[in-house]
């Protein structure tokens, strides 16, 4: 919390039992702070408004009023004080979570397929949570858990062999592993011969064989160079690139600890660990052998513990996973082990364009690549026409035509479904990522106009920032590092990115009402605040992936 609301909180919980700070909340009328006494009347057997009335005449805080309005305590901010505080306060030196581990799971790419526009989410929700954890003092690992294993590798090295050639592997890469697997799975579905061709080189690949295993290397090292092309455009990290194929040695560790535990069972001819009567049992390994995907992330999770010590185990994975998940928890839920709490599904909502849905097997699929081209392309056009003379045209571009993409991924709650819009995400106009930049290079511009001197806050008079427009963009500035903390707890980061858009609308309304340039004290002050804004938009742009470019 900031320095207010920990004020607020620490002199309302005597006066109003089972206060949480979460009670405390910002408000946008008759007052800085409030909070509902609506919660309270079951536990005092008292009306909300007796309720406020009473806690209003018991409460005292330093340069605060505190009043009762329709059963809610409202607290006034002496504007003066909070104005200095806000400006004085470092940007991102509140560091709730440090000394903790976080392990993130996301973007998870499968080998020897393409990098398509339903692997944005995870991806940018993902590499949007390891900033915005780092940022508030977490340790973060970051983990792309590769799917490089199974039957459909054997499939792959079939449709190569019957198919492919070395010469178009290498001029066409990822694109003729794409054209093999689609062909393959329309083939097999009318030659069965295939099928069994295809268990054959799996096997061949499980048990060391040279020629199988270098093949298979070869798609993933294809897979991996295209797709770290596409990180690097999103400013996408990871920690380590460990898959499914570096687990499947350590199932049988799982296993034992399972019968360890008397919970490995078979039916069937397969193992399997019952989980009551309200979920299926989880499968370890079939009948024939092999291992499941809930095996092998068993082994992670333990792998993941053992090594990491982790506080948190975050998985980035669509919401139609939620019972894989349920089961995988549950398993370690009965196993006894202490962190099985610790392990959340951060899921979300899916991705369509235009409503169509995407599928790779079918071969009908949008590569995110192009859709950041798209973009880029029509980000050059409108910066074209907005700004000719601008230099380093393309950078700006790639970096507004990437963010936006990125940007309207992350604004809305993640569990919602998205359908993009290219047009919709390059609005400059809207609650939009070229939006925010643009604010951000309108702030950076006006300073460079007027010479300003960075870092200058000290020396401002605030009492030139009081009216209502100014105090409003004060206001939100003033808890950002709080709105990162809540954004890192909630697994959310769009609530960083509407805060941003909210900071921005607040300035724009600022500086269509108040003149910057206007001399004196007044001016040192707006130009301080102008900084303040600047500053913070780019850290914020940073934590959701996005470039701050300083012209546009």
């Amino acid at each position: 919390m900031n320095d207010y609301k920990t004020l607020i909180y620490n002199a309302a919980k005597t006066a109003l039992p089972s206060l949480e700070p979460s009670d405390v909340t910002a408000a946008d009328a008759f007052c800085d702070y409030c909070v509902p006494c609506f919660k309270f009347a079951k536990l005092l057997r008292k009306s909300p408004a007796v309720i406020a009335t009473e806690a209003a005449t018991a409460i005292r805080v330093d340069g605060m009023t505190v009043e009762a309005l329709n059963g809610y305590l409202n607290f006034t901010i002496d504007r003066l004080g909070f104005a200095q505080n806000a400006m004085s306060n470092a940007l991102g030196a509140h560091k709730p979570l440090a000394g903790k581990t976080v392990c993130i799971d996301y973007s998870s790419v499968n080998i020897a397929k393409p990098f398509h526009i339903g692997h944005l989410m995870t991806t940018v929700i993902g590499g949007a949570l390891y900033k915005i954890f780092k940022a508030v003092g977490a340790n973060v690992v970051g983990i792309n858990h590769l799917g490089d294993w199974g039957t459909q590798f054997g499939g792959l090295i079939s449709a190569f062999k019957r198919w492919g050639s070395d010469e178009r592997l290498s001029e066409r890469g990822l694109d003729e592993l794409l054209d093999l697997y689609v062909r393959y799975h329309n083939e097999s579905e009318k030659d069965e011969a295939l099928a069994a061709e295809a268990r054959e080189w799996s096997k061949k690949i499980e048990s060391g064989d040279a020629y199988a295993v270098g093949l298979f290397e070869k798609f993933k090292a294809i897979t991996l160079e295209q797709a770290k092309k596409v990180y690097k455009r999103l400013n996408i990290e990871f920690d380590s690139y460990l898959g499914e194929s570096f687990y499947v040695n350590k199932v049988a560790d799982v296993e034992k600890r399972l019968s360890g535990k008397s919970l490995l069972t078979t039916s069937e001819g397969a193992e399997v660990v019952a989980l009551g009567d309200d979920m299926p049992p989880a499968i370890i390994r079939r009948s024939d052998g092999a291992s499941l995907y809930i095996a092998r992330d068993l082994a992670a999770a333990y792998y993941r513990h053992e090594n990491y010590n982790f506080d948190k185990c975050l998985y980035v994975v669509a919401s139609h996973q939620a019972l894989h998940f349920k089961q995988l928890f549950k398993v370690l839920e009965l196993m006894g082990e202490p962190w099985a709490g610790d392990m959340v599904h951060v899921s979300y909502g899916m991705v369509s364009v235009e409503g169509m849905s995407l599928s790779t097997r079918r071969g009908n699929v949008l590569y995110l690549s192009d859709v950041l081209d798209a973009a880029v392309e029509k980000a050059t056009a409108i910066i074209a026409e907005r700004n000719p003379s601008l230099k380093d045209r393309n950078g700006v571009a790639e970096s507004v035509g990437v963010g936006a993409v990125v940007f309207d991924a992350l604004y809305d709650g993640r569990l919602k479904d998205k359908n993009f819009s290219l047009a919709d995400a390059l609005n400059f106009d809207g609650e939009t990522g070229p939006y925010v930049q643009y604010t951000h290079a309108r702030c950076r511009s006006v300073l460079a106009k007027a010479g300003y001197s960075a870092g200058a806050t000290d020396k401002i008079d605030c009492a030139q920032l009081l009216d209502d427009e100014a105090y409003e963009v004060i206001k939100l500035l003033a808890d950002f590092d709080e709105t990162v903390y809540s954004a890192a707890i909630k697994y959310e980061p769009s609530i960083v990115s509407r805060r941003l858009v909210k900071i921005c609308q607040a300035f724009n309304r600022f500086y269509n009402a108040d003149r910057i340039m206007c001399g004196g004290d007044a001016e040192k002050a707006r130009l301080a605040l102008t900084e303040r804004v600047a500053d913070t938009l780019k850290y914020g742009l940073g934590l959701v992936l996005l470039d701050a470019p300083e012209r546009m």
